[in-house]
């Protein structure tokens, strides 16, 4: 190697080629600069903001009057955030498993190639395309007594049914999961299908060949293989169930009584209703760090594992 390659190879060389790196796509970079300021301005500024005051006593405006751990105290001796807590664990509980569930039951429906499968697909992702509110009014209406699908049954005959999920404290929880099961099982359903359009046909046409039922398949072969794909719909699910809010407003506010009251509505009560941005703050925080919890094992899995590999 002559000298001249010896120089451009060497730490020197290295560095003259440091800044032609930096420099390339610079339009993209460029066009980035407002993103990466509202991601640390707003979502990491307003963040830390928000943990910031949950130590302090902010009434009806925020005030730096720090004390210690005591709103954390409170929200955890308060019955009414237990309850929110244990609503939404039973939610949370049964949207993630029917979610998953029945997304990849329509996902391996559409990847048999049916004839219209673009209707089909469109069809099950037009409720995703919804606002939560918009979804909540919808089933509100249908679960009405009064005109929804007890009202109908009735008119046809059947003077004794009832269902009324939305008026009964007991069952008011399956309601709700209702509207949410209606509009998140589309989107997880088009995940799911792009993960089994990944897999290779010959892993398919090796398993007809060896006359494996087409059910085990799917449970020793296909499932394990898409692995990140439920790890990520796994994800998307839970983070929407911890903040779950406008869908259970627009059915219930909540009701009857507290028999619908999630954490997300606690947080805007106390925050807009009882003006206590302290004890708010401090919900809201909690709220955050389910989050965390749920995003760091799938962080791990997605980027650890390749980083070992």
């Amino acid at each position: 190697m002559s000298a001249i390659d010896h120089d451009r190879s060497g730490p020197s060389g290295a560095a003259a080629r440091r800044p032609v790196r930096l420099l390339r796509n610079m339009t993209a970079k460029i066009a980035s600069i407002p993103m990466v300021l509202t991601a640390l301005v707003i979502f990491v500024g307003c963040t830390a903001w928000t943990v910031l005051y949950s130590f302090t006593k902010s009434g009806m405006l925020p005030k730096l009057k720090f004390v210690g751990l005591d709103q954390y105290d409170r929200l955890w001796s308060s019955s009414r955030w237990w309850g929110a807590i244990e609503n939404l664990a039973i939610f949370g509980f049964f949207s993630l498993i029917f979610t998953l569930a029945i997304g990849f039951f329509l996902a391996t429906l559409l990847d048999r190639k049916v004839r219209g499968e673009d209707v089909f697909r469109t069809i099950f992702l037009y409720p995703f395309a919804l606002s939560f509110i918009v979804t909540g009014l919808v089933w509100q209406w249908i679960l009405n007594p009064e005109f929804g699908v007890q009202h109908v049954v009735r008119s046809l005959g059947w003077d004794s049914f009832t269902f009324d999920p939305l008026y009964d404290a007991d069952i008011v929880l399956y309601g709700l999961l209702i509207a949410g099961l209606w509009q998140g099982t589309g989107l997880v359903m088009c995940i799911m299908l792009a993960g089994l359009r990944g897999i290779d046909d010959d892993i398919w046409k090796a398993a007809r060949v060896d006359g494996i039922p087409t059910w085990k398949t799917y449970t020793h072969v296909i499932i394990p293989m898409m692995r990140p794909v439920f790890v990520t719909a796994l994800v998307l699910i839970a983070s929407g169930i911890i903040k779950v809010y406008d869908l259970v407003i627009a059915q219930t506010s909540g009701g009857p009584g507290l028999a619908s009251d999630m954490p997300a509505i606690y947080v805007m009560q106390h925050l807009f209703g009882a003006q206590n941005l302290g004890q708010g703050f401090a919900a809201s925080t909690m709220m955050l760090l389910s989050v965390i919890i749920i995003l760091i094992p799938w962080a791990y899995l997605e980027f650890g594992g390749k980083k070992r590999g």
